[in-house]
C-alpha cells in the first residue's frame, strides 16, 4: 500500500467552528476514497507518542497541548500518490501563507491551529494509520 494511502487529522479548531463536513466534502471532490474514519479525543499521552517525531522542537508542547482541546476527525485516505496529493490540498502549515483553494486556507485560522494534518511521507502515513486503526477498521 505504500504510496497509496495517507493520514488526515481534522484538528480540534477545525472540528469545534463545523468545518469538519465542509472538509470531508473537498477531500470527496478530489478524489480520495475514505477507507476509515473515526472521531476519538487524544489524550496527552497519546498527543505526545504520535507527534513523537517533533519532540524537541520548540512548538512541541504547543501543538500537543492544541491537540487534546478538542475531539477530532481522523481520516485514512487512499489515492495514487497520496501523500503528495494530500499535501497539496492542504496547503502550508501557516493558513496566511498557503494557496488559495487549500484547506488550510479555507479552514484554518493560524500556524498553532491549522485546520488539518496530513502525513509528510509514505513511510509515516503507514505509521500514522497503524497509529489509529486497526486492520479490523480498514474498508
Amino acid at each position: 500500500m505504500k504510496g497509496k494511502i495517507t493520514i488526515s487529522l481534522i484538528k480540534p479548531y477545525a472540528v469545534k467552528n463545523g468545518y469538519a463536513g465542509q472538509i470531508l466534502a473537498k477531500i470527496n471532490e478530489a478524489g480520495f476514497r475514505i477507507s476509515a474514519m473515526k472521531y476519538v479525543q487524544l489524550s496527552l499521552g497519546q498527543a505526545k507518542k504520535f507527534y513523537a517525531i517533533h519532540n524537541g522542537q520548540k512548538y512541541f508542547e504547543k501543538l500537543v497541548n492544541f491537540m487534546i482541546t478538542g475531539p477530532i476527525v481522523v481520516l485514512l485516505l487512499e489515492k495514487e500518490d497520496a501523500v503528495a496529493s494530500y499535501r497539496k490540498l492542504i496547503g502550508a502549515t501557516d493558513p496566511h501563507r498557503a494557496e488559495e483553494g487549500t484547506l488550510r486556507k479555507l479552514f484554518g485560522a493560524s500556524i498553532e491551529m491549522n485546520a488539518v494534518h496530513g502525513s509528510d511521507s509514505d513511510e509515516n502515513a503507514i505509521k500514522e494509520a497503524n497509529f489509529f486503526f486497526s486492520e479490523m477498521e480498514r474498508f
